[in-house]
């Protein structure tokens, strides 16, 4: 039956068992799309009556090769949640429209000035000019001298040069939230709303269906009166912007908040994938917590006044989290999926790849806390002392800590004599998705930002989590108590972690035959195979796409 219905063939059926009537009975006087031959009061069949039925629906020209034929589509698409999925009869269903072909987007893009907006953002661009469309992105020129390596279509992808305002507080020829520490963060947001007027001059001369932003909160003001349709696109985690949605009611002076509501709003997904108090608290005190607030602010700004949001994540490891902002703001909420390109075909630096090629397979442990983040003197001290504890090879790659020069001068006394031939601390950027491709390579240390977290999940190494920020510590909460493919480092109600800690993290992972190594590492790799899985990424950009030329339309 299936294989009748998936050909573009007309269907004539001669039932013989119980079953086999009643699946007949189901094509043809419910869903009209065959013809049964007609039988005897004694089950015999005729040569004219199968000749009848045949030329019934051969005939061309006659009245039941007119009735629409229906066939089970094979898709990629998934079941989605309140969808009905049935088939109608001819009688009831409104003709068809001849689908128009859709013409092509042009999208323009204007990200907040963090590489680590910035790139993922073009990876998104690459991804919609492979499928034809046109994109334009605003950036600054210090930002497109290193972006320009990312456009793997020119031809379609165009950088938009921003002349970035100077603004009082910020070092001169500040272009990038890189340019200055991250407390200086919301100065940098306030020249980006200061290029207002050449964005809106820009999108008048060019008039595109849509533009992607996140911190730029004032779009959707401009994009409104042009006719323009705002999405706001996010590279944060759906945890992290879920975990940020104020609690209703609302805290007054005769009637605070109670630590439960602060925790976890009503409504909120997850008893979990929380802040605790002490975090809450160490956040408020500190000295980049205004810079925080207002940043988090003018995000939430543009969410809430755009016509779609967009967030860079999957239902396979956030669908509670997206439910609950889509429940909050009430309109359309698209998912790109990971939107990582694929790996190039680029090699490991020599020098790392023969020092990696030294050890065991599985037994070197590699660790990255990115590219903005920077530790106190004394808690890269410990974090170093924490990986000789282990007693296994290890390769650290992260920026000197606050007040040095470079690594090497913050490096303990007698460290580098001690881990000779097994550690090495390097202040340099490596090539971190070829580290965790590598077969040494046993377990990835990191900070759970949202890029590195996606690098972790699609690796097939064990994952150990030191994060930082607020939305590093949900990230992580998600990877390790929900999702249960990681390990957290426990930290001191101060913040600080230990040497010590950090070893029993490590070695918990490590330790093949422990019962959380085993654990962590089938659910990982369970997850790595549906994230992997041929047509799983391109499958969620191109649903992405239908959407966008859905909303254009």
């Amino acid at each position: 039956m299936w294989e009748s219905l998936m050909s573009d063939k007309h269907i004539v059926l001669v039932p013989h068992l119980g079953d086999q009537i009643l699946n007949t009975r189901l094509l043809v006087e419910d869903l009209k799309v065959a013809v049964e031959v007609k039988r005897e009061e004694n089950k015999w069949f005729s040569k004219e009556s199968l000749s009848e039925a045949i030329k019934s629906v051969m005939d061309k020209d006659g009245k039941i090769p007119k009735l629409y034929i229906y066939r089970v589509k094979a898709t990629a698409q998934p079941y989605s949640k309140g969808k009905n999925h049935h088939f109608q009869s001819p009688e009831t269903e409104k003709p068809k429209k001849k689908k128009k072909k859709m013409a092509k987007l042009h999208i323009a893009m204007y990200p907040w000035y963090a590489f680590g907006h910035m790139i993922p953002y073009v990876h998104l661009a690459n991804e919609l000019a492979a499928r034809g469309h046109r994109i334009s992105i605003f950036v600054s020129k210090k930002a497109q001298s290193k972006l320009q390596s990312h456009n793997l279509h020119p031809h379609l992808i165009t950088f938009i040069t921003i002349t970035i305002p100077h603004v009082d507080g910020l070092p001169e020829g500040t272009e990038t939230a890189h340019d200055v520490p991250m407390e200086m963060n919301h100065l940098v947001s306030d020249a980006m709303l200061l290029t207002r007027q050449q964005v809106e001059e820009i999108l008048i001369a060019d008039k595109p269906n849509f533009v992607f932003h996140d911190f730029a909160f004032w779009i959707p003001q401009v994009t409104k009166k042009l006719g323009i349709k705002s999405v706001c696109f996010l590279v944060v985690s759906a945890t992290s912007m879920a975990a940020g949605i104020k609690p209703s009611p609302e805290a007054t002076d005769d009637k605070p908040l109670t630590e439960e509501q602060l925790m976890r709003p009503p409504g909120y997904p997850s008893s979990t994938v929380v802040l605790n108090l002490d975090e809450m608290m160490s956040f408020v005190a500190a000295s980049d917590f205004t810079c925080m607030t207002k940043l988090h602010e003018r995000l939430t700004t543009s969410m809430s006044d755009c016509d779609v949001l967009a967030i860079r994540t999957c239902t396979e490891l956030e669908g509670k989290f997206c439910d609950y902002i889509q429940a909050h703001y009430k309109k359309p909420l698209l998912l790109t999926g990971y939107v990582l390109p694929e790996e190039a075909e680029s090699r490991l630096e020599q020098r790392w790849a023969d020092w990696l090629q030294r050890f065991e397979p599985g037994s070197v442990l590699y660790c990255a806390f990115g590219s903005q983040y920077v530790l106190e003197k004394d808690q890269f001290q410990e974090l170093v002392l924490g990986f000789e504890l282990t007693g296994l090879p290890f390769f650290i790659a992260l920026k000197p800590p606050v007040g040095c020069a470079n690594v090497e001068e913050a490096l303990p006394e007698g460290f580098e004599e001690r881990v000779k031939g097994r550690g090495v601390v390097h202040g340099g950027w490596v090539q971190q998705t070829l580290f965790l491709s590598h077969p040494s390579v046993g377990c990835f240390v990191g900070h759970c930002g949202f890029g590195s977290m996606w690098e972790s999940l699609l690796s097939d190494k064990q994952i150990v989590l030191v994060p930082h920020l607020g939305d590093q510590i949900l990230n992580t909460r998600l990877l390790s108590t929900d999702l249960k493919v990681a390990v957290e480092v426990k930290r001191e109600k101060n913040r600080w972690f230990s040497k010590e800690s950090l070893n029993e993290a490590i070695k918990s992972v490590m330790d093949k035959d422990s019962e959380v190594a085993i654990l962590l590492k089938k659910n990982h790799l369970e997850l790595r195979e549906k994230l992997i899985k041929p047509g799983f990424s391109s499958g969620y950009v191109d649903r992405f796409v239908q959407s966008l030329e859905e909303l254009a339309n």
